[in-house]
C-alpha cells in the first residue's frame, strides 16, 4: 500500500511517462523495440523518475511536458544499466520475467542497452535543459560503468574493504538517484542551496536502497524477489552482510574460501547463506540502513513543500521496509 500511496502526488505524470517510455523504445529495427517494450512491460518502481518529477514540482512553474525528455531519459538509463548489468551477471531472470540476455542472447541485449543510452541521450539533447543537465548526465554514466569495473575486479576476492564497497554501490546506485533529485531541481530553477539539499537526500536514499537490495539477496526468496536468493554470492559479489561476517564469524575461514570458489556449487551457496545469517552481518547492515535513512530525512530543505515532503519521507519509509 505504502508503495503506491508514495507517489500519489505524481501518479499522473507516471502514467504518462509510461506512455512516453513505450514511443522512446521504438525504433526501426523491430528487434530493439521488442526489446525495448519488453523492458517496459516487465515493470519496476520508477524510483529514479519518481523522484525527479518530484523535485521538479518544488519550483514554482512545473511543466510536465518540459519536464517529461528527462524523466523518460532517466528511466532509459536504468534500463540500459539493467540489461547490461544482466549480461555481466549471466542473469536468466529479473523482477520475474525473463532477461534480455536470456530471450535474445548477450550479443544483440548490449547493443540493444547502447541504443537506449543513445537514445536518452537524444532526447536531452532535443531539449532545452541546461548545460549542467549534460554533465551530470554524463558523469552518471561514467560512475555506472566505474562502478561495475571496481565490482568486477573483487569478484571471488572475498575482499572486507568497507570503504570499497561503499564506493562501489555510489557509484552503482546511490549517484544515480541522487542526480535524478538534483537534475529535478535544477529543471525547476532552484536555489543552489536547495538543489544540493536534493542530491544529498537522493544519495542517502540511494546508498539506503542498495544496502537493503544486498540483504534482501541474503534474507528474501526467488519468488518474492524475481530473481534467485543468494545470487550476490554466487556471482563472487561480496556485499556488507557478508563482508561483516567474514570480519567476526568463527566460520569466516570457511565463509572465504566458498565465496572464492569460481566453481561454487549451491549447497556451498547455502552454506555461505548460513554462515552470514548466524553473524551479526544482517542486523550491521540494517544499522546502517537506518543511519543513511536518518540521513535522508535530516536533508529534506525546510522550504519544501509539504505535500511533496511527505511524499519523500514516504519513500524514505518504503525504503526502509522494502520487500522486494
Amino acid at each position: 500500500m505504502l508503495a503506491n500511496k508514495m507517489f500519489d502526488l505524481i501518479k499522473n505524470d507516471l502514467a504518462e511517462l509510461e506512455v512516453a517510455l513505450q514511443e522512446a523504445v521504438s525504433a526501426p529495427e523491430k528487434v530493439i523495440t521488442e526489446i525495448g517494450t519488453h523492458l517496459v512491460k516487465s515493470g519496476g518502481k520508477r524510483l529514479r523518475p519518481a523522484i525527479y518529477f518530484l523535485a521538479a514540482r518544488c519550483g514554482e512553474k512545473f511543466s510536465l511536458q518540459e519536464a517529461m525528455p528527462l524523466g523518460v531519459a532517466l528511466e532509459m538509463m536504468h534500463m540500459a544499466s539493467l540489461v547490461h548489468d544482466d549480461v555481466i551477471d549471466s542473469a536468466a531472470t529479473r523482477r520475474g520475467s525473463a532477461t534480455a540476455n536470456a530471450k535474445w542472447g548477450n550479443q544483440i541485449s548490449i547493443l540493444a542497452g547502447d541504443y537506449l543510452f543513445a537514445k536518452a541521450f537524444a532526447l536531452v539533447a532535443e531539449s532545452n535543459y541546461s548545460k549542467r543537465v549534460d554533465r551530470q548526465l554524463a558523469r552518471l554514466i561514467c560512475d555506472l560503468s566505474s562502478g561495475e569495473l571496481i565490482q568486477n575486479k573483487e569478484i571471488y576476492h572475498a575482499s572486507c574493504d568497507v570503504d570499497e564497497y561503499f564506493e562501489r554501490i555510489a557509484k552503482k546506485t546511490a549517484n544515480f538517484i541522487a542526480i535524478a533529485c538534483q537534475l529535478g531541481g535544477d529543471v525547476a530553477k532552484l536555489p543552489e542551496g536547495y538543489i544540493q539539499a536534493l542530491y544529498d537526500f537522493g544519495y542517502n536514499v540511494g546508498m539506503a536502497f542498495q544496502l537493503t537490495d544486498d540483504l534482501l539477496d541474503l534474507t528474501s526468496d526467488a519468488k518474492t524477489l524475481g530473481k534467485p536468493a543468494g545470487n550476490d554470492i554466487l556471482q563472487g559479489i561480496v556485499t556488507l552482510p557478508a563482508i561483516r561476517a567474514l570480519e567476526i564469524s568463527p566460520d569466516r575461514d570457511e565463509l572465504r574460501q566458498i565465496v572464492t570458489d569460481r566453481n561454487m556449487t549451491p549447497e556451498m551457496v547455502q552454506r555461505a547463506l548460513e554462515i552470514v545469517r548466524a553473524s551479526d552481518g544482517i542486523e550491521f547492515t540494517r544499522k546502517k540502513v537506518e543511519e543513511f535513512l536518518e540521513g535522508a530525512v535530516a536533508a529534506l530543505p525546510e522550504e519544501m513543500p509539504e505535500e511533496i515532503r511527505e511524499s519523500y519521507r514516504m519513500i524514505v519509509s518504503f525504503v526502509g521496509g522494502r520487500k522486494f
